[in-house]
């Protein structure tokens, strides 16, 4: 894809999260074509509105497959925060894990990181595209559906199998066990493709059946011994 059309389309997007506005479809010769395509559209978004990215993401499958995308500070928000929803599009919340590095992660190797601490999470995805995008290729370059993670107090220890539950307040769900090393060691994987991590970096796995917030909403996020996480809908 042309560095121009890549611009082309890299200052749509920028122009929708600096505004907040949705945008419409992609001009037909801007769409990106290969996923690579879309993660250069992405990066020239952040490059645009000078944002760094001090993460990576694994957001919502497209054709099946999860789409890394980058995270953004100003998109962390500790637990029990508040969200309007007239800042989300198509919004999709589900529970996730966040790990910070302990160390450098090198972009060679398959082993598991070394992590700080581990912390439970929301992780809400939106779009700035006004339809939510066909290909996994739109979806990176709408940075992979970012949205806000909400996350909460952190532990330490290695990813293992836990109890995960998504449900709003007041009501109770025994939830389901999951092995929280395969997300996490997926997400790993992205970041290692995408050239490494510095320590200090998040890496933010989604895991389990998402929800459709709506205002009012009050949702927990449990998973098990790791802890809470809590996000409010406006």
């Amino acid at each position: 894809m042309d560095a121009i059309l890549r611009d082309s389309a890299a200052r749509c997007l920028a122009d929708a999260v600096a505004s907040g506005q949705p945008i419409g479809p992609l001009p037909p010769l801007a769409m990106p074509r290969s996923m690579l395509d879309g993660q250069r559209i992405a990066a020239r978004v952040l490059d645009m509105l000078d944002l760094p990215a001090c993460g990576l993401r694994l957001g919502p499958p497209a054709n099946g497959k999860p789409v890394p995308g980058p995270v953004l500070e100003g998109r962390v928000l500790p637990s029990g925060s508040t969200i309007s929803m007239t800042d989300l599009r198509h919004a999709r919340a589900s529970a996730a894990i966040v790990g910070i590095l302990a160390e450098d992660l090198p972009r060679r190797g398959d082993e598991m990181p070394v992590f700080a601490t581990l912390h439970p999470a929301i992780d809400v995805g939106s779009w700035r595209l006004q339809d939510p995008p066909s290909t996994g290729a739109l979806a990176a370059a709408d940075l992979a559906g970012l949205g806000y993670i909400a996350i909460g107090k952190g532990k330490r220890g290695a990813p293992t199998r836990l109890r995960v539950a998504l449900a709003p307040a007041g009501t109770w769900r025994r939830g389901e066990e999951m092995d929280l090393e395969a997300p996490i060691l997926a997400v790993a994987m992205a970041a290692r493709r995408a050239g490494g991590l510095p320590a200090g970096a998040m890496l933010v796995a989604p895991i389990g059946p998402a929800v459709d917030p709506a205002p009012g909403l009050e949702l927990h996020a449990a998973l098990g011994r790791l802890g809470r996480a809590e996000l409010h809908f406006a």
